[in-house]
């Protein structure tokens, strides 16, 4: 097993993704495991990090490891309390020292960042949008962060200076899966135009999302639509009616997606159509980035 300098670690609420590094920053393995937040006591967080990195500890040294995401909750293993934005993306400067009980490990947990008018928080996208700016410094504009629930993010003088969050992506899975839509998305198939069109007509007319969701449920049973018109319908209602909601965030501004590609793609043609230029970061090299950023920043206050 190749010898580890540290450990970058993204711990949400399902999942758990560590990645060992060497000392220039580079990937040697990755490794997951279901092991979330989610179902952890905090006595748990410990056992279920080593089960991972076990391979990669030594007696000579304690392994520094970074952790980004739910771990840093108040359910999580330690709270890391809230940044306030405006305010720089976290870095290690700022980080959460976890008392480990093996003294193979010396952890590090990010906090995430709070917003107190109107209230909102995020902990995970901010080291996402730590890493994007760290590839690119000069960015001036807005993040979204496509997700469960989705981000945007105003980004000036290398600060997130305010962001909204929107339940996009859990409404999507409470209407297809608890609703009564749940009849009619039946299927992962997707239709790339009743989407377009769908999105399209939620912007128009954001205020009739209600109506316009029933609508769906009574095409299905009295117009013969289709279970992947029905799926790319309802995605493209949804997602409408943010980025109508969104406007005065993305208006006129350069705008970046940071996400998986499938979803973040779903943004980007509803943007491209408004006329914007999209840049596009997939989420996982983000994070990445943003926790090595994390382990730069730390060494200088550890060294």
């Amino acid at each position: 097993m190749a010898a580890a300098a540290w450990i970058a670690v993204d711990w949400g609420t399902s999942n758990l993704r560590v990645w060992a590094m060497d000392a220039d920053d580079r990937v040697i393995a990755s490794h997951t495991s279901d092991q979330g937040m989610g179902v952890l006591e905090r006595d748990g967080f410990e056992a279920a990090l080593l089960a991972l990195i076990a391979p990669y500890l030594t007696s000579e040294t304690a392994l520094p490891v970074i952790c980004c995401g739910m771990v840093g909750s108040r359910q999580g293993w330690a709270e890391a309390a809230y940044a306030t934005a405006p305010c720089l993306p976290p870095d290690g400067k700022v980080a959460t020292r976890v008392a480990a009980q093996d003294p193979r490990v010396s952890v590090f947990i990010l906090p995430g960042v709070k917003q107190l008018s109107p209230p909102d928080v995020m902990r995970g996208e901010e080291t996402q949008i730590a890493g994007f700016l760290h590839r690119n410094p000069d960015f001036d504009g807005v993040i979204c962060l496509p997700g469960t629930h989705t981000k945007w993010a105003r980004i000036s003088a290398g600060e997130i200076v305010n962001f909204q969050t929107f339940m996009t992506g859990e409404a999507f899975a409470l209407f297809s899966e608890q609703s009564v839509l749940r009849h009619s998305v039946t299927t992962d198939a997707f239709d790339a135009d009743t989407f377009a069109a769908s999105l399209a007509d939620a912007m128009a007319h954001p205020q009739a999302l209600a109506s316009q969701l029933f609508g769906l449920r009574a095409a299905s049973l009295v117009a013969d639509l289709g279970a992947a018109a029905a799926r790319s319908r309802l995605s493209g209602l949804l997602i409408g009616a943010e980025l109508a909601a969104a406007r005065p965030y993305w208006l006129g501004q350069n705008v970046a997606i940071i996400g998986a590609s499938t979803l973040a793609g779903l943004y980007r043609t509803g943007l491209e159509a408004q006329g914007l230029s999209i840049t596009l970061a997939e989420v996982e090299d983000m994070t990445l980035s943003g926790l090595i950023a994390a382990h730069h920043s730390l060494k200088e206050v550890t060294t």
